[in-house]
């Protein structure tokens, strides 16, 4: 439906996602008017396992959506790269996903489609629910996407399938499918087109998830049967009555959570017949044989009593049995092995085998092999009773601790350092240039992403301080011409800039002056500019070129106003006002002189500097800014 890009927030400092609607959504206006409305409502949701809406707007014909930005996976990736997940994760995951439902509905905000692709994970592992309301928008309009089907048939709830209303339950179906794949790696129904599909939600019974993994436990099973049910009388009837077994399943997996039983058929409505003399006499008749039944209840009362007396004088001798006999028949006591050095799944399962309790307690060791018992709680050679023996605890080896160095690369290297302590490991940062990556992230670590160390290994974390800036320094061009300075100044790796006097300038015309002046070190590729001393030329070899109005000796030569701009880089840095110091040399008198000495506010950058240039010359130009020098250059 959307084109997603991820964004940086200037204001508030933070990425954000920004969902822009495909143009053949936004070309419907009754979709765009319901777009509007249902995402104003959901960005009135606020729920810690619900996506945020930031903002809804639209410029020109771009409608978007301001979102938060979640740095992780969906459920769908997370359900392919693990293949079934356990099922106290899954009830977990589903637990989540089910609070944002009932608060949505809460709202009278029904999503209509949810499925794992529309829930993310984040890298801590919580769940969000994405997309509230759109899904409503596009299936209250009467747009037609060729090609395409809104939504997923797979999660498709019978209702929807037949186009029928649609209610909180129908999310619950939907929720219920998506549980069913978390636990079995696969959706119920599968067909070669969505029509299949949708069919078959309408009318096969699905496989029980427990079948497809035996490990589930039935409670688990029950929750995801009673989810999605075709009947939706038959469902859960609110997102909190789900969200309460859902709780109840992780404290008792075994409970069950079906039942089937239609309350509207425990007392049918029954078709009498009118009494009758023949039907009263009958009425005598079985108040006779009442009379003999009661008889033989009182007898059978007695007899029953008989009983009772038997029983409860068997639970006396049981009781007695139970107290006085141990002391004369102990079963024979055991004697407390030396398990030390052996391998903990041996030892399990022998004393297992006669009812010994069993408790591991893993811990990590350098010099033991993985599953080797280190210690144990009770010495060997002791005598216990069996009825009384408590657990044995072992301490048993879980190999050398190692730690697996993550992916760092290309994220800041204070966000590095800091996942790297919390997983026990010492951090030293190094910068070095890199080409391909920006300044302060991590280029790579030392050791590598995927290596194995020990705790309080130092790593090596590399972080850009951008491309390598090789510096040359600037030759002398006095008295050469345009070839000889070009050649030149390609062997010292740098460009020719601007060629004042503007115009066009012989091939014998010599360089009278240069910018940045020989000597000066400057970054490679830098341009020179050059400054032509054209004066002892013939005239006709300089094009159009005029010196202009030559009097006494050079005094009273023309200038011209060239309107040059001044920016300001980085802004931020200056206070409210700037110091503007500026200083010009003309070629014509070689003189400096103060252009400008005054305060400046920031804001009235960039300044328009009427920088006056003699006619055939040039006017060299220094900024100084705050006292310090800012940039210089030539008109």
């Amino acid at each position: 439906m959307a084109l997603v890009y991820r964004a940086r927030c200037t204001l508030l400092n933070r990425d954000v996602a920004i969902k822009i609607l495909r143009p053949e959504f936004t070309n419907d206006e009754e979709f765009v008017k319901r777009f509007r409305v249902e995402a104003q409502a959901a960005a009135s949701l606020s729920h810690p396992n619900i996506v945020s809406i930031y903002d809804v707007g639209h410029e020109d014909n771009i409608h978007y959506l301001v979102m938060e930005y979640i740095d992780g996976t969906t459920l769908k990736e997370y359900i392919e790269e693990k293949g079934v997940l356990g099922w106290r994760e899954a009830v977990n995951i589903t637990i989540q996903i089910c609070s944002a439902i009932e608060q949505a509905h809460r709202k009278n905000i029904i999503h209509r489609d949810i499925k794992p692709h529309n829930i993310m994970l984040t890298s801590e592992g919580i769940a969000k629910v994405t997309d509230f309301g759109i899904a409503r928008a596009v299936s209250s309009s009467t747009i037609t996407v060729v090609g395409s089907t809104i939504g997923s048939v797979h999660y498709f709830s019978p209702e929807q399938a037949r186009g029928g209303y649609i209610d909180e339950k129908s999310d619950i179906y939907s929720l219920g499918i998506a549980m069913y794949e978390m636990v079995t790696g696969e959706v119920p129904f599968t067909g070669e087109s969505p029509v299949t599909v949708a069919l078959k939600h309408l009318q096969d019974e699905p496989v029980p998830p427990k079948i497809k993994n035996p490990d589930l436990p039935q409670g688990v099973n029950d929750i995801i049967m009673k989810a999605i049910k075709k009947d939706k009388s038959k469902r859960y009837q609110s997102a909190s009555d789900m969200l309460s077994d859902l709780f109840k399943v992780l404290k008792e997996p075994g409970a069950g959570f079906l039942n089937d039983t239609d309350d509207t058929e425990a007392f049918p409505t029954k078709k009498m017949q009118a009494i009758s003399d023949e039907m009263l006499n009958e009425k005598e008749e079985s108040q006779i044989k009442e009379k003999k039944n009661n008889k033989r209840k009182e007898k059978l009362a007695v007899w029953m009593a008989i009983i009772t007396s038997l029983a409860i004088i068997s639970i006396f001798i049981y009781v007695g049995y139970r107290i006085f006999y141990p002391s004369f028949a102990r079963e024979p006591d055991f004697i407390v092995d030396n398990y030390v050095g052996k391998n903990i799944v041996e030892v399990k399962s022998e004393l297992e085998s006669m009812d010994i309790t069993v408790e591991v307690k893993r811990v990590y060791d350098e010099n033991i092999p993985t599953d080797v018992i280190i210690s144990q709680s009770i010495n060997d050679g002791q005598k216990v009773q069996r009825e009384n023996l408590d657990t044995i605890v072992f301490e048993v080896s879980d190999g050398p601790e190692r730690i697996i160095i993550p992916d760092l690369k290309s994220e800041d290297y204070r966000t590095a350092e800091a996942k790297l302590k919390n997983m026990k490991l010492k951090v030293r940062i190094e910068e070095e240039h890199s080409e391909t990556i920006a300044n302060n992230l991590v280029t790579r670590t030392e050791p590598k992403a995927d290596e194995e160390v020990k705790p309080g290994t130092i790593v090596i974390v590399y972080k850009s301080i951008g491309p390598k800036i090789t510096t040359v320094v600037v030759p002398s061009l006095t008295g050469k011409t345009r070839a000889e300075a070009q050649q030149l100044l390609i062997e010292n790796k740098l460009s020719i800039g601007r060629i004042l006097p503007e115009g066009i300038v012989s091939d014998v015309a010599k360089i009278a002056g240069q910018f940045p002046e020989a000597g000066t070190e400057v970054n490679e590729g830098t341009p020179v500019d050059l400054i032509f001393d054209i004066h002892g030329e013939d005239q006709n070899n300089t094009g159009s070129y005029s010196s202009g109005n030559d009097t006494d000796n050079g005094k009273n030569v023309k200038r011209n106003i060239v309107s040059t701009p001044l920016n300001l880089t980085n802004p931020e840095s200056y206070e409210d006002e700037v110091k503007v110091y500026i200083e010009i040399t003309p070629s014509d008198t070689n003189k400096v002189e103060v252009f400008m000495d005054d305060k400046v506010k920031t804001s009235s950058f960039p300044l328009s500097l009427p920088i006056p240039v003699p006619e055939g010359g040039y006017t060299k130009v220094r900024v100084i800014l705050n006292g310090k020098f800012y940039t210089e250059f030539v008109r």
